[in-house]
Parts: structure tokens; C-alpha cells; sequence
């Protein structure tokens, strides 16, 4: 085995939450009578919330914002996406992911998440995979978010495994950057695949289970 711990992204990755995350942005924005697209919206992804927010506000020309207002703002968007993840089932969860995961724990290996959403426990608990993996790092528990690689380093170190044993499974290219600058080899799917990311860029996540051997 080249691994003894595989470090998966949730949105995009795990599972598809894009959707959610863009029309939150785009009603946020809108009432600020800021221009919003799927081409700004792709610089979101991996990014912390309040560094969202400054890519978004990079277009805006209103009277200037203090930090209260700001934050405030991140909170009205991520009480839109929550609502909406209410939505989200364990019929959200594919079969491929869930196959692969099974596949690769089953091979004797660690599973964990790093993610940058402050969200996560509560899409983990809707996708019915609350207790499934052996560590979780989100956006709760770092102070930088990726590319820096606190988020993977904190969740090799919640496992006890090396981060050069480890392997990030990422569909975002500052994921990617985040995976190698700790150390560890990046297996890309998505966007962060297409533009060569990784040290493996996968057309399904089921190649994993090749990867690892």
C-alpha cells in the first residue's frame, strides 16, 4: 500500500453542494447590487467564507463596509445555504463515493475529511455519514484556509498518521496546493483534474482504489 490515510474535500468531492453555495451567493450579492457569475463563483471553491466574501466584494462600489457589517453579510448567506441544505439525504450520497469509501476502508486504510466549510458536521450528518470517518477538519477547528495546508496537516495529525502517508483527494486547484504544500501526495478530481493539479488527475473518484495500491 502507498498510504496508510486518505484526506477527502467534502463539497465536490464527496458530495456536490455547488449549487447550494452559488444561489446563497448570488441572492447575498444581488442584494448588494453586486455582479455575480459561475465564473466568479469558481473562485470559491476551497476558500473560507470571509475570503469569499472579499472576492465577491472586489466588484462592489457602496459606501465602505466595517467588519461588523461584513460579517454579517457571511452569516446572511450561510443561513440562506443552510436552509437549503436541509434539503440534502443520504440519496444525495452516490453510489460511487460510497462503493469507493467502503472499498478503501476495507483495504485497512484511514479515512478523514479537510474542508474549510464550517458546515461540514451538519452535511456529513444529512449525507448519513456523521460517525463514518476517523477524523474530521473543517472550517471549526483552522485559522487559514487553503491554500494553506493547516486543514490536511491537522487531520493527518488527528489520525496520527505522517502527512507524507496520507493522501488528499481534492477537486479545487488551491486544494491541491494546500495537499502538496503539507507534504502530501493529491489525487484531483473536477476542475483541479482538468487543469493537472494532482499527482493522479481521476475521471471518477472509484480510481482511488488503484491509486492507493
Amino acid at each position: 500500500m502507498k498510504f496508510k490515510a486518505i484526506i477527502f474535500d467534502l463539497d465536490g468531492v464527496i458530495c456536490s453542494t455547488d449549487e447550494y453555495h452559488y444561489w446563497a451567493w448570488k441572492k447575498m450579492s444581488d442584494g448588494l447590487g453586486v455582479p455575480f457569475n459561475r465564473e466568479i463563483n469558481n473562485r470559491l471553491r476551497g476558500v473560507s467564507r470571509m475570503d469569499c466574501l472579499e472576492i465577491i466584494l472586489e466588484k462592489y462600489h457602496g459606501p465602505a463596509l466595517s467588519d461588523g457589517q461584513k460579517a454579517a453579510l457571511a452569516q446572511q448567506k450561510n443561513d440562506m445555504y443552510r436552509e437549503s441544505l436541509k434539503e440534502m439525504s443520504p440519496d444525495d450520497l452516490s453510489p460511487e463515493v460510497k462503493e469507493t469509501l467502503d472499498a478503501l476502508r476495507a483495504l485497512g486504510l484511514k479515512l478523514a475529511i479537510g474542508s474549510s466549510s464550517k458546515n461540514t458536521p451538519f452535511i456529513l450528518g444529512q449525507l448519513g455519514l456523521k460517525d463514518y470517518f476517523d477524523a474530521v477538519s473543517d472550517g471549526n477547528n483552522i485559522t487559514r484556509s487553503k491554500p494553506d495546508p493547516q486543514v490536511f496537516v491537522m487531520a493527518a495529525d488527528m489520525l496520527g498518521i505522517a502527512p507524507e502517508n496520507c493522501l488528499v483527494v481534492e477537486d479545487a486547484v488551491s486544494g491541491a496546493e494546500a495537499g502538496h504544500a503539507g507534504g502530501m501526495k493529491v489525487a484531483c478530481l473536477g476542475d483541479a483534474a482538468s487543469k493537472g493539479a494532482g499527482d493522479w488527475n481521476m475521471q471518477s473518484i472509484r480510481e482511488l482504489t488503484d491509486i492507493v495500491k
